[in-house]
């Protein structure tokens, strides 16, 4: 049986203004919920923001949807993420 998360409850409504949070689902709109989890995260919050995050999906989803996303994540979360899985680094942006 299929586990129900409501990200509703896990995330801040502002992270997702624009869509339904009570329509997402977790493994078709996880290129929007994993880079609007973390776009407004800061080196303070970033720990309890993945920490979110991991609960729904694994290490490599979680990268991978970082590396691909369309979205503004900062270089510096992206760093973040990196040393937290052990991974080389990666950025969204080049300076």
């Amino acid at each position: 049986m299929k586990t129900v998360v409501h990200i509703n409850k896990l995330f801040p409504k502002h992270l997702f203004w624009d869509v339904d949070m009570s329509s997402l689902d977790i493994e078709k709109d996880r290129d929007l919920i994993i880079p609007r989890a973390l776009i407004a995260s800061t080196p303070l919050t970033f720990t309890d923001d993945i920490s979110k995050l991991e609960q729904i999906y694994s290490k490599s989803t979680i990268t991978r949807e970082l590396k691909e996303t369309k979205e503004r994540i900062s270089n510096q979360i992206c760093l973040l993420v990196a040393r937290r899985y052990h991974i080389k680094k990666f950025a969204r942006f080049s300076k």
